[in-house]
């Protein structure tokens, strides 16, 4: 089989680098984009230049946003006495879409692993200690792996020298909404039953 082109190699490899995005994906999305560059692709590098110009880290919670602070962290009627800390900016749009949380965020960048190296200093955990003056509530959002439970806990302990009283709480875990008893993990629903509710 004859090997394509450099430039074409080329764009494979750095879109096969995007999350959720294999080999053959990549292919399939550069042969759409090389078909008509002037129509599949200049918008694309517009959009592109545009955000990488406008688009920054909120300096207080971490979400993308072309303001600074961001829109979150500034709108009036959310509830600034309450932060849930997550791991990543796709987490706040992911409760976002939700509509049900008006708090605050904080994003930390990922979590404690002392397998890949990541220790709490290469985590955003000191400028959450840093917004704790008037907030009355911790909400960790972090996932239900040994690694995320690690971290909010760690996370928790930290908090608690800086303001004790503070309550801390955490998303419930247990049987998603249209999930089958017989095809939960053990863990899943174990957890589920030490946390029923009244019905």
């Amino acid at each position: 089989m004859q090997k394509s082109p450099d430039a074409i190699e080329n764009l494979v490899k750095k879109l096969a680098k995007l999350p959720s995005v294999g080999t053959r994906s990549a292919r399939r999305i550069a042969l759409h984009l090389l078909s008509d560059k002037d129509l599949n692709m200049a918008p694309l590098e517009q959009a592109l230049a545009f955000a990488k110009e406008t688009v920054h880290a909120c300096t207080l919670c971490g979400n993308l946003d072309v303001h600074d602070p961001c829109t979150i962290c500034t709108h009036k009627h959310k509830d600034a006495s309450k932060i849930c800390v997550i791991q990543s900016v796709g987490d706040i749009w992911a409760m976002e879409r939700t509509g049900f949380y008006d708090g605050h965020y904080h994003v930390i960048g990922g979590v404690l692993s002392a397998l890949d190296g990541i220790t709490p200093d290469k985590l955003n955990i000191k400028s959450l200690l840093n917004r704790l003056d008037n907030v009355t509530e911790i909400i960790m959002a972090l996932g239900a792996t040994v690694d995320g439970q690690a971290t909010a806990h760690y996370i928790a302990e930290q908090i608690r020298t800086v303001k004790p009283d503070i309550q801390i709480s955490r998303l419930a875990y247990g049987v998603p909404i249209g999930g089958e008893v017989e095809y939960l993990d053990d863990s899943t629903l174990a957890t589920a039953m030490k946390s029923r509710a009244n019905f």
